[in-house]
């Protein structure tokens, strides 16, 4: 029971991560970052690419890695997001479908990374803890502990600092924090850019416990945000939880029920909770007057 607790929290922290993701570009732009999850397996081909093909220390893989996709971050709002700042909704969510198709196929390529699995290293130990009859391995909970860090280090900054609320005025009313001179395109790059960043520490953790392959970042990114909608899209804390339960449930199902339908588990529940509670678990409940 414990091992199977440890992994699922294990999973559910990467599917929150990318969850996260989500949240902040639609609560900045009102449109989703479908890209999102193929992000995340951009930023763990950085880690294969410099630890694994030029043979670089691990903790420079993941420095250069997480500053490629910084600078990734500020490309893809220069390129995806920008010119359609001022176009619907649905324009700028097909302009982030069509930069992970096209993320995908650049990966595959042979003069890229190309087809075949890598495996990716980890910083900390990949001997198994034995507790009883559990056998954890070190990485899911490094995984947790960085997860955990991460959450409470992005409340800080939104809560605590000056320009973390000056994000919150202007994912609440853009022409209102422009009025009161908070230079609202600055505040749409930084968000993108720490959008990659989660992005990128997801795939980097989540590495050493998956083969990276080209379609990693497309599953993840779909559980992610099956894990939005089971918590309520727009809600923070709906975010981790949706994560952290579906990953509970995705480990608990395979262990108990079949291995087969583990990726099934995430829809099923996806439907249940839309006829439901349609909001997820956080989300609220929204009238319009006709």
């Amino acid at each position: 029971m414990l091992q199977l607790v440890i992994s699922g929290l294990a999973m559910g922290s990467i599917y929150a991560l990318v969850a996260l993701g989500f949240l902040l570009i639609y609560v900045a732009v009102g449109a989703i970052n479908f890209a999102q999850g193929d992000m995340v397996m951009l930023g763990a081909f950085f880690g294969v690419t410099f630890a694994t093909m030029l043979g670089w220390p691990l903790w420079l893989a993941y420095f250069l890695s997480m500053l490629l996709m910084l600078v990734f971050g500020y490309v893809f709002e220069r390129v995806a997001y920008y010119p359609l700042r001022d176009k619907p909704f649905l324009t700028v969510i097909i302009s982030t479908i069509a930069v992970g198709i096209i993320l995908r196929n650049l990966a595959i390529q042979d003069w890229a990374w190309g087809p075949e699995e890598f495996f990716f290293g980890t910083l900390v130990s990949d001997v198994p803890i034995e507790v009883g009859d559990a056998v954890i391995l070190p990485q899911h909970l490094f995984i947790i502990g960085i997860t955990v860090a991460l959450l409470v280090a992005q409340y800080l900054f939104f809560e605590k600092t000056f320009l973390g609320r000056k994000l919150q005025a202007t994912a609440q009313d853009q022409e209102a924090a422009r009025l009161m001179g908070i230079k609202v395109e600055r505040m749409m790059i930084i968000t993108f850019v720490m959008s990659s960043f989660l992005a990128a520490i997801a795939g980097l953790i989540l590495a050493p416990v998956l083969f990276v392959s080209t379609n990693m970042g497309f599953h993840v990114g779909v559980k992610a945000f099956v894990a939005s909608i089971v918590g309520g899209f727009g809600s923070m804390a709906g975010a981790i939880t949706g994560g952290l339960f579906l990953g509970l449930l995705e480990v608990f199902g395979a262990a108990y029920i079949s291995s087969a339908y583990k990726d099934a588990f995430a829809v099923l529940i996806m439907l249940v909770v839309l006829f439901v509670r349609p909001q997820g678990f956080f989300g609220e409940k929204i009238q319009e007057k006709v």
